[in-house]
């Protein structure tokens, strides 16, 4: 059944398409000129079909059913010819909220933002043929980023598959390798037992995108609906129960280890395992290291958390793992970005690698103790092990106090810090971090990719778990706007704030359009440096400053204004250009809850990320800053003479001359 409603008088908010109130229009904006009929609106909180005998439904219709028995409560997505049928069903439903995205690859993004947000599996749903092909980015994000996803593709009818028909692609075949699970349903009857399949799938073992391929005739076609379905996936069964034989010998080793690493990954929040993994740590004594899609699982402000390891993580962290005696692998996946040149990390270290995929365990480093299973049931009998070895808490800890001697000299002599920009200009790094402290710990950060996405790695608190969100493993640019508004939509009494910079901005900020019409309001930073960031540092250190089309024009010539943009997306659009306007600026944005808001933060060309692990280099060669280098194997190497990072001598064009530095070493002030 559908609404109408008469035209809003001019002025007035209107209700938006999911039955939500739509901010009231700005000043000169137009009205609304004639009847609208609206989607049906949403009640989520109306209850869900547990149990329906078979009845007449279209393939639509089942579809649709289908998502609200599952539990969907909304979808991001973008209506097309092949995918149109269940659009009709989708209509009227009161359990299924459709959000109208701009851009098919803002919904995958969306749906991903909405599930690392709230731990539930998120849903885009596009059309056939370049519909279904701009969903192959976020298909790809997710998968490495282990998001349980589910995708709706329409596809051109069963006749027209195979015949180079108009919309056609072979969306199966594309996303194969970039998928945990594709499916092509042929059979109107098999619609129900393809979506729980898809959510079963999406939500278990390792998390991870599905594809649903619905051809329009199968949408069409009369069949039958009921619920709940027999699922027929034969030989998957993820192992989740660790075996104890594998717990025994990794206590074991906790017990025999005198320098042991808590390696801590993402798929230690995928499995709500913060609280068990806090337990863990109390027991062992051991140091924490939280991976960049690992943030938050423990909280920044614990004594036995040293931050994040890898190509820009903490000296701490970094020189931690590499002379461990014992590596407690959870949920991690020894990427290169943590490992560095594998060949020299943590040489002297024993692994025990703990992972609900077996594939994972031994393909980078080869692991002495591996266990297969779900992280917090890992952590937690490997907790009971250890409480119940011939070894107490307070030995254990006894044993490691050399150790965590030597982890405070490298944390108290390499801190996470910046210096403000000598031209005068606002440092990136201040304006992230005074974000962070006014919005505090229970706000969510979804962050692009680049400079941007690591200072908000560094310089913000992360105490709780589902609170920092990023594209960690295909690092894709574009993908902060969308998840943030993924994650607002998906925790809407949630502050939110987008950390984007100026490249990634221009990439999906359409969907900030989105955002205004459908209530959802975000806010948006822009660390507008001018300049592909990330790039462009390597380019000042690799490549001779030659800085060949990195220079976007956002400060040279103000393209786009982004002040401007914002406004006319539906947005409050507010500009920071020093560092006395900061705090004043952020609390503009954070008293506006009625609409999104952006903020071009206009800062220096020249900030870089540190501390840095060059790529291909070993983490032994960690710049803890430009030109300072913690040489942990060879304090001969130090210069003779040894002076303050004020007092070095610089060469003809102002930059400083390189030296190193020992990790026994005052710090630099």
């Amino acid at each position: 059944m559908t609404q109408a409603r008469p035209t809003a008088a001019p002025g007035t908010p209107g209700p938006a398409a999911n039955g939500t109130r739509r901010p009231a229009p700005r000043a000169g904006a137009p009205t609304e000129q004639q009847d609208t009929v609206l989607q049906t609106p949403v009640a989520p909180d109306a209850p869900r079909p547990t149990r329906v005998d078979p009845e007449p439904a279209t393939g639509a219709q089942s579809l649709v059913r289908s998502l609200e028995a599952v539990g969907c409560d909304v979808v991001f997505g973008i209506p097309g010819g092949a995918i149109l049928p269940a659009y009709d069903p989708l209509f009227d439903s009161r359990l299924v909220r459709h959000i109208l995205v701009r851009h098919e690859q803002g919904a995958g993004h969306a749906a991903t933002g909405y599930a690392q947000a709230t731990g539930r599996v998120g849903v885009c749903i596009a059309t056939s043929g370049p519909g279904a092909t701009n969903l192959v980015t976020p298909l790809a994000d997710a998968m490495l980023d282990s998001v349980p996803l589910v995708a709706i593709t329409g596809q051109v009818g069963r006749k027209l598959i195979g015949t180079d028909a108009f919309q056609e692609a072979d969306i199966c075949g594309i996303t194969m390798p970039i998928t945990k699970h594709n499916m092509l349903v042929t059979d109107p009857a098999d619609i129900p037992r393809a979506i729980a399949e898809a959510f079963h799938i999406a939500a278990t073992g390792r998390p991870g995108p599905v594809l649903v391929d619905l051809p329009k005739d199968v949408l069409q076609a009369q069949t039958t609906f009921s619920w709940p379905v027999e699922t027929r996936l034969p030989g998957y069964r993820p192992t989740t129960r660790p075996h104890s034989k594998q717990i025994r010998e990794a206590a074991r080793l906790i017990g025999e280890a005198r320098r042991p690493v808590l390696y801590v990954g993402g798929g230690v929040i995928k499995a709500e395992a913060s609280t068990e993994l806090l337990d863990l740590a109390d027991e062992t004594g051991a140091p924490v290291v939280t991976t960049l899609m690992a943030r938050g699982a423990f909280p920044d402000g614990h004594r036995q958390n040293l931050g994040m390891p890898g190509m820009h993580g903490t000296v701490a962290a970094v020189a931690a793992m590499q002379k461990a005696d014992l590596l407690i692998a959870l949920g991690a996946r020894f990427d290169d970005r943590v490992t560095g040149d594998l060949s020299t990390f943590a040489p002297g270290a024993k692994v025990i690698h703990a992972d609900i995929d077996p594939a994972e365990i031994g393909k980078n480093r080869p692991a002495d103790v591996p266990i297969v299973g779900d992280a917090r049931e890992v952590v937690t009998e490997l907790t009971a092990a250890l409480r119940s070895s011939a070894v107490d808490r307070d030995t254990r800890h006894e044993q490691l106090r050399g150790w965590w001697e030597q982890l405070e000299s490298w944390r108290q002599t390499f801190p996470l810090g910046y210096d403000d920009p000598a031209d005068g200009t606002l440092s990136p790094e201040y304006v992230i971090e005074r974000i962070g402290a006014i919005a505090g710990p229970d706000a969510i950060y979804a962050a692009g990719v680049g400079q941007h996405q690591m200072w908000a790695a560094q310089f913000i608190a992360y105490e709780k778990p589902r609170t920092w969100l990023n594209s960690g493993g295909a690092g894709t640019m574009g993908y902060g706007v969308p998840a943030a508004m993924g994650a607002k939509v998906g925790c809407p009494d949630t502050t939110v704030w987008c950390i984007d910079g100026d490249g990634c901005f221009q990439m999906t900020n359409q969907e900030l359009a989105t955002c205004a019409i459908e209530g959802i309001p975000i806010k948006v930073a822009v660390i507008n440096n001018g300049n592909l960031g990330m790039v462009r540092q390597w380019q000042t250190l690799f490549y001779d400053e030659r800085y060949s089309n990195t220079e976007l024009g956002t400060h040279k010539h103000r393209v786009p204004d982004f002040v401007l943009l914002a406004q006319a997306l539906g947005c409050e659009g507010l500009r920071c250009e020093s560092k006395d306007d900061v705090d004043r600026v952020i609390n503009q944005a954070m008293a506006i809850t009625d609409r999104p808001v952006v903020i071009d933060f206009t800062v220096g060309a020249d900030a870089q990320v540190w501390p840095m692990v060059a790529a291909g280099t070993g983490n032994d060669q960690i710049m803890a800053a430009r030109d300072i280098r913690p040489l942990f194997d060879d304090p001969e190497a130090v210069q003779a003479e040894e002076v303050s990072r004020a007092d070095r001598p610089v060469d003809g064009e102002g930059r400083a001359a390189q030296r190193s530095r020992t990790i026994d070493e005052e710090p630099v002030r």
